[in-house]
């Protein structure tokens, strides 16, 4: 007797009444499994790694690592996982960056219910699958050629250390902590800082902030 071989699903959000919720809408389907939950973008990206699931849930804002900078690192190290972005943001720019990173879905959390399961569908069968609301415009640009991708330059010309080491300095990380979370020393966090302050033409720590919360790299 055979065993019907499920797809894996790893499941990543920062609220854990969210993952619960979820779970439970992807354990209707007897041929899905969670293989595993994260609570913030570093622990998915180790368990995508660990694991190489088929599908990995992403939520946009999380604490340590936010969803569009762990999903450049799984698209990087785990080629053949099939990234789902789940989230409340649903301007076009967001969607864009999901993209550029190697997702391959994006709903929003307030139609969970009604989008989710066919959305893994969808990426189960190589497709890709947005948002009602958001799929016109974004097939036009991405798809048919009809528009380029608008990210800032400032935020292009961040190297993937600089964008973790703005998410950290953005939820309130000292240099000392950013230099223990990332093995650095706390000199080199202090270089790191002043040269993302100076490509973002930013001077202070509110305005750094602020820019976090604008680019989704954490939440307001």
């Amino acid at each position: 007797m055979t065993t019907e071989l499920k797809t894996r699903i790893l499941l990543a959000d920062d609220h854990d009444i969210v993952r619960r919720g979820l779970r439970t809408l992807l354990e209707l389907r007897s041929d899905w499994e969670i293989c595993a939950e994260a609570s913030d973008g570093r622990a998915a990206v180790q368990f995508a790694e660990d694991l190489a699931p088929d599908i990995v849930i992403l939520d946009l804002s999380m604490p340590e690592l936010n969803g569009l900078e762990a999903a450049r690192r799984i698209a990087a190290h785990c080629p053949r996982s099939r990234m789902l972005m789940l989230t409340m943001h649903e301007t076009e720019q967001f969607v864009r960056e999901a993209l550029a990173a190697g997702v391959r879905g994006y709903i929003l959390k307030t139609d969970a219910g009604r989008d989710l399961a066919n959305a893994v569908d969808a990426l189960i069968r190589g497709e890709t699958f947005f948002a009602s609301r958001l799929a016109a415009t974004i097939y036009a640009a991405e798809f048919a050629g009809m528009g380029r991708r608008r990210r800032s330059k400032s935020q292009a010309g961040l190297t993937p250390r600089e964008r973790e080491i703005l998410q950290l300095l953005a939820e309130g990380r000292k240099n000392r902590d950013v230099g223990k979370a990332l093995n650095i020393s706390v000199k080199t966090a202090e270089t790191h800082r002043a040269r993302i302050m100076a490509k973002l033409g930013i001077d202070s720590v509110a305005d750094l902030v602020r820019y976090a919360i604008r680019n989704g790299l954490i939440a307001p």
